[in-house]
C-alpha cells in the first residue's frame, strides 16, 4: 500500500507540472505539445501500463484494508475520541477513495477515452508541420459546464485529504517514522497536499473564469 501510494505521488507530481503549463496563455501551444510528447513517445506510454496497474492494486489494496479493519472489530469503541484521538480524514480514507475513484471515471471518460480511443470532442491543431490533438481546447470546453468544475473542485479536495494522511503513511508503513522524521514528513504531507490541490482545483475554475487563454 506505501509502494503503490508513493508511485501514484511521483505521478501526481508529474501529472500537475504537465497541466500546469495550460497557464503559459500561448493559447494552448506548450500544453498540446507536452501532452502530444506524453502520448507519442514509447516511454511514457509503458509508464502509463505501469500507472493504471499501480493505481487499480492500490484501490484493490485500499478495499481489502478497509474490509479487514472492519472485520477485526464487530463493536465499536466505548469512547470516542475523535480528533484527539485521529484525523477525521485518516479515519475516513475509504470514503475519501471511493470519492476520488468516481472523480477518476469522469475524468478518464472527459479526456483519456477521447485522446485515445473515440476522438470525442477533440481537434487537430498543427504546429510547425507536427499535427496533434488540441488538448487544450478540449479541456477549454469541458469546463465550461459548471457541474463539471464542481465534481473537479470536490474530487481535488478529497484528493488533499486522502495525501494529508496518505503521505506520511506511505512513509511509516515502509519504516520511515520516528521523532527525528515525523515533524518533516508531515510537514511535507501537508505542504504537498495542499500544492496538489491547488494546482490542480484551480485549472477547471481557471478555464471557467476565463483566467487562461
Amino acid at each position: 500500500m506505501g509502494l503503490t501510494g508513493i508511485f501514484l505521488i511521483l505521478f501526481l507530481v508529474v501529472h500537475a507540472g504537465l497541466n500546469a503549463c495550460i497557464w503559459a496563455n500561448d493559447n494552448g501551444e506548450m500544453f498540446n505539445k507536452a501532452a502530444h510528447f506524453m502520448g507519442s513517445m514509447v516511454a511514457p506510454r509503458v509508464l502509463e501500463i505501469g500507472l493504471f496497474a499501480g493505481l487499480l492494486l492500490h484501490i484493490i489494496q485500499g478495499l481489502m484494508l478497509e474490509l479487514s479493519n472492519r472485520g477485526k472489530r464487530k463493536v465499536g469503541y466505548a469512547v470516542n475520541y475523535g480528533n484527539s484521538g485521529s484525523k477525521w480524514y485518516s479515519r475516513s480514507m475509504g470514503l475519501l477513495g471511493t470519492i476520488i475513484l468516481l472523480f477518476l471515471v469522469l475524468h478518464l471518460y472527459n479526456f483519456w477515452t477521447s485522446a485515445r480511443f473515440t476522438g470525442e470532442g477533440l481537434e487537430d491543431i498543427n504546429y510547425n508541420g507536427v499535427e496533434m490533438h488540441n488538448m487544450f481546447g478540449l479541456m477549454k470546453s469541458t469546463f465550461t459546464e459548471l457541474w463539471v468544475v464542481i465534481v473537479y473542485v470536490l474530487g481535488c479536495l478529497s484528493l488533499g485529504y486522502h495525501l494529508a494522511h496518505g503521505f506520511q503513511s506511505a512513509f511509516k508503513t515502509l519504516g520511515v517514522h520516528n521523532k527525528r522524521y515525523h515533524l518533516m514528513l508531515s510537514s511535507m504531507g501537508y505542504g504537498f497536499s495542499v500544492i496538489i490541490t491547488l494546482v490542480f482545483a484551480l485549472m477547471p475554475i481557471s478555464f471557467y473564469l476565463g483566467w487562461v487563454k
